[in-house]
């Protein structure tokens, strides 16, 4: 008998399991375009990082750890990063255990983790004493940040960014005689490819078209928030989080052929092994799962909708924070300011690393040194952000239900979809109010 798509399978698939005193001197001016000379300290300075990101040790060394530690060895200054891990001791047993937490980086989207154990602090003055010109950086990215603050305050300085692109497999595409995306398309042009391409191939089926629904809803291009501002309730039943729904998720599900093959495998397809011909997804997958390694894809800018042509996702950068119980808060700023240099982010960029600063030679430096370097990588840029809007530190708590809406609107429909997310989101805010 034929099986449905069930909303926790959806919502778990499509995830795709994928910040005392201050001790020192303020070093002297400098702007973005500058690298950081940092000072000579008589003592030695060992700075502590986490994050919930998941990033590993080796991912954050070969992305920042290693680059920190070459510029400061002279200066007396080391950064350590200490993963966090579902198996590992977590933020609340460090702190129990005396750990000095000193920094803490992540993504908007968990941001709120600084403020659940009291981490966070406005950084606005320590950006102010060590001079960093914030005009140099992407618009969207502050905006973002003081975003995930729910107001003016800035708990973290923006060291890369990111946004949604959609990867093809080229493999796919050849097999079927089928054209590769183009560098714009709507929503509806992309239907179409993704109908041309959910088919079989003897007992293999294809999909044509699949996303993370987490990072999808997160970064919605019509930056619709979680919550209503004004009423701290879930936002979800209105007409622009209905017209999401159906753009970004039910039309190119229906016609990629996602029904067939999750009948067939009781599972979501996977881009990454060559199940699913298109998806939307981070553009910094390649740089986290080596994976990519193993497959001929490309990429170009997400679809946009028909009347906000040429806008995309809305950004989502991550940030670096100095935590308000570090001992060390102006070494740890000299750091965060070292990041954002010209000189660090002209070096990310060639890794492939989004950059935050708005600067046409950081930009066209973008993966030149990246093993993918000869893909389509500028897509990146193509698209304009969408801007960014409210954040709750309740988001995480209801992303769930916004996930499952997908999986109810699919086997039943879009009305019953909404307004079963709204009432499961706004029950879990009553409990968490009553705690």
């Amino acid at each position: 008998m034929s099986r449905t798509i069930g909303p926790k399978l959806i919502a778990a698939a499509l995830a795709l399991a994928v910040a005392a005193a201050c001790s020192g001197s303020p070093p002297p001016a400098a702007s973005p375009d500058e690298g950081a000379a940092p000072e000579k300290r008589s003592e030695p300075v060992e700075l502590f990082i986490v994050s919930a990101s998941g990033d590993s040790l080796e991912s954050f060394n070969e992305r920042f750890g290693d680059m920190i530690n070459r510029k400061f060895a002279s200066s007396n200054i080391k950064v350590t990063y200490l993963p966090w891990k579902k198996e590992g001791p977590g933020i609340p047993e460090m702190i129990t255990a005396g750990q000095q937490i000193d920094m803490y980086f992540d993504s908007i989207g968990i941001f709120p983790t600084v403020q659940n154990y009291n981490l966070q602090m406005d950084m606005t003055d320590l950006v102010k004493q060590h001079n960093l010109d914030l005009s140099a950086f992407e618009p969207v990215t502050l905006q973002a940040a003081h975003a995930a603050s729910g107001g003016e305050e800035l708990w973290g300085v923006p060291v890369f960014n990111n946004n949604l692109v959609l990867y093809y497999n080229k493999d796919i595409f050849d097999k079927f005689g089928v054209a590769y995306p183009k560098e714009a398309m709507t929503w509806d042009e992309l239907n179409e490819l993704a109908k041309s391409l959910g088919r079989s191939d003897g007992e293999k089926l294809y999909v044509g078209y699949t996303t993370s629904a987490n990072h999808a809803l997160r970064m919605n291009q019509l930056s619709q928030p979680y919550l209503n501002p004004d009423t701290q309730q879930s936002a979800i039943n209105g007409d622009l989080w209905r017209k999401y729904y159906e753009t970004a998720f039910l039309q190119p599900y229906k016609a990629a052929g996602l029904q067939s093959f999750t009948d067939k495998n009781n599972r979501m397809p996977n881009f990454l092994t060559q199940e699913a011909a298109m998806f939307m997804y981070l553009s910094s997958a390649i740089f986290i799962n080596k994976e990519y390694e193993t497959i001929n894809w490309d990429m170009v800018p997400i679809p946009t909708p028909p009347d906000q042509p040429g806008i995309g996702s809305q950004p989502y950068p991550t940030f670096f924070s100095v935590t308000s119980t570090s001992k060390h808060k102006d070494e740890a700023m000299e750091v965060i300011r070292f990041l954002v240099s010209e000189e660090a982010q002209m070096q990310l960029s060639k890794k492939g690393i989004m950059p935050v600063l708005n600067s046409p030679a950081v930009k066209e430096a973008f993966g030149q040194e990246s093993k993918f370097k000869d893909r389509n990588l500028k897509a990146v840029f193509v698209n304009q952000f969408a801007p960014v809007p409210y954040k709750s530190r309740y988001d995480s708590l209801v992303e769930r239900t916004y996930n499952e809406a997908v999986g109810v609107a699919l086997n039943q429909d879009i009305n019953t979809a909404l307004r079963q997310a709204e009432e499961k989101a706004n029950q879990i805010l009553t409990t968490e109010a009553n705690k």
